[in-house]
């Protein structure tokens, strides 16, 4: 059995790739989902500090009817619709063509980074 080494030195490298670029990518979203949700819970506590000190009204339930309409909106995918941008209609099928190695390291990678950040 003959092995090819150029073969063998493309998987690895599509591999070592694919398992850094998830690792960074998982690593820097959860680190702005956290910052993220503490801002928004800042401005939660704000908005319920200024209230009780009588310098505001809030309208609680249209935040919550809006916050309902949004969680709706992102958990039944109508944020993830096709954008319309001229030119993304290649993306699919070249994002197809990287193969299981590159996109099993890069989403091994992505899970190690998220759980570590």
């Amino acid at each position: 059995m003959v092995i090819d080494i150029s073969s063998l030195t493309s998987t690895a490298t599509s591999v070592g790739f694919g398992g850094i670029s998830g690792f960074l990518i998982g690593y820097a979203i959860k680190k702005v989902v956290k910052f993220m949700l503490v801002l928004v819970g800042l401005v939660f506590v704000a908005f319920m500090f200024l209230q009780y000190q009588k310098l505001i009204t809030v309208n609680w339930s249209k935040i919550q009817a809006a916050s309902m309409a949004a969680l709706g909106n992102a958990t039944s995918g109508q944020l993830l619709q096709r954008t319309g941008i001229p030119g993304t209609d290649h993306l699919p099928s070249a994002m197809a063509n990287f193969g299981i190695p590159l996109t099993g390291s890069l989403t091994a990678g992505l899970v190690i980074g998220f759980m570590r950040g």
